[in-house]
């Protein structure tokens, strides 16, 4: 392998960066300083350095600045959210290939707390000032960058049902992924909840502030735990690099499980995603359900060769942002396109009709119908039906239906 492959794990608050088979793992806080009367940037501790030498402008929350489109001016440059971060990552990148001296990046993949097909289009911008082309650079959450992570672990850690505490200034969060072996798949399913009890960790500071966040910790794993049988429990986060504040959560989490510490997981599961990017064939064939992919199987039941038949449009597992698919029909004595909508639990099964309101009135299988489907997000499909007509005797009419449907 001669170039990088990076994990990005981007948060408002820290940034943690992991390349494949290297051990090293680069840690800094979130934050920029640009130089007042030169073209110089510094990133974490140096950005602070600056600062505070009074030749600098801090910048922060480069994620929600972002995301806002917020500008901020230096000196006489006013800068875009999505200029600061793309500053942000350069200088981020330049420290990486000057230390593991590679200067070629083959792929990279940011992880992020919520999935958001507006930051990707903000990354995917930067391409150029990284030096990169775009389809170098993806996106995953948190949630996928877990479930990677795992399935890149030893096969008894993550089996069987796996939960992670996740507990830094941005908030506090319990993930859990299952597994589901079917006849011809292997399900992996993560998903996690905000715990609402989140604290930011400055309280730790105090004996009295340690007590207390101990408290809010331990109530919230016997609430989500549940004498539930676990394969390992994994505590992640700057919250949980110092433990001796919590020895009664760490009592009960302990008792009779596999615990592991690891502080940088979203980085690693993020490099692990972009290897298996790099590679012609997944290393991981497992349908994968998580935030940022579909929880649901679009298709349709066609005629085809004179058999019945279901025509798959998109899968439980797809990433719902790149996801688009067309497929044509023939209406045959239907005024009516049905799309089959199939959730997990395949009871709540149901289909969804769309009516050929508009169309020309033309004789029976005369009019040929595309029919295709996007999605605005994970819990919405797009659905666009255009007359395609039939041929020279039944050119098309330019008639196109457009429909959200709730999946």
């Amino acid at each position: 392998m001669d170039g990088l492959i990076v994990g990005i794990d981007l948060c408002d608050e820290y940034t943690q960066v992991s390349c494949a088979d290297e051990e090293k793992i680069w840690s800094l806080p979130s934050v920029i300083c640009k130089n007042r009367t030169a073209d110089s940037w510094y990133v974490g501790d140096d950005a602070y350095t600056h600062t505070l030498n009074g030749d600098g402008v801090i910048l922060d929350k480069l994620v929600s600045r972002a995301l806002k489109g917020e500008s901020s001016t230096v000196g006489d440059v006013r800068y875009t959210g999505k200029e600061i971060l793309g500053h942000f990552l350069e200088e981020i990148l330049k420290m990486i290939r000057a230390e593991t001296k590679k200067e070629t990046v083959e792929r990279i993949v940011v992880a992020v707390r919520r999935y958001d097909s507006k930051m990707l289009e903000i990354l995917e911008s930067c391409a150029d000032r990284l030096e990169i082309p775009a389809e170098r650079i993806d996106m995953i959450s948190h949630a996928e960058s877990f479930l990677y992570y795992m399935v890149s672990q030893k096969r008894e850690i993550w089996m069987g049902t796996t939960g992670m505490f996740d507990l830094s200034d941005e908030g506090f969060r319990y993930y859990e992924m299952k597994v589901q072996k079917t006849t011809n798949q292997t399900i992996v399913t993560a998903d996690y909840e905000e715990l609402e009890e989140s604290f930011r960790l400055d309280i730790l500071a105090t004996a009295s502030g340690k007590r207390l966040a101990d408290k809010i910790v331990c109530s919230c794993g016997e609430r989500m735990m549940q004498k539930k049988a676990y394969s390992a429990i994994f505590l992640a986060g700057k919250g949980f690099l110092k433990r001796d504040w919590a020895p009664e959560f760490m009592n009960m989490v302990c008792m009779k499980r596999r615990v592991y510490m690891e502080t940088a997981l979203f980085a690693r599961g993020a490099s692990y995603c972009a290897k298996d990017m790099n590679q012609e064939k997944t290393s991981f064939p497992y349908t994968m359900i998580c935030e940022g992919r579909l929880k649901t199987t679009i298709s349709m039941n066609v005629i085809r060769k004179g058999q019945e038949t279901s025509v798959v449009l998109a899968s439980a597992g797809d990433r719902w942002h790149s996801r688009v698919a067309s497929v044509d029909v023939i209406p045959d004595h239907q005024n009516t396109v049905d799309l089959v909508v199939t959730p997990q639990d395949v009871t709540n099964r149901k289909t969804v009709s769309i009516f050929l309101e508009g169309f020309p009135k033309r004789e029976e299988r005369t009019t040929k119908v595309r029919v295709q489907i996007s999605f605005p997000d994970e819990q919405t499909m797009e659905v666009i039906l255009k007359d395609q007509g039939l041929g020279e005797l039944f050119p098309s009419s330019g008639v196109q239906i457009r429909q959200e449907v709730m999946i």
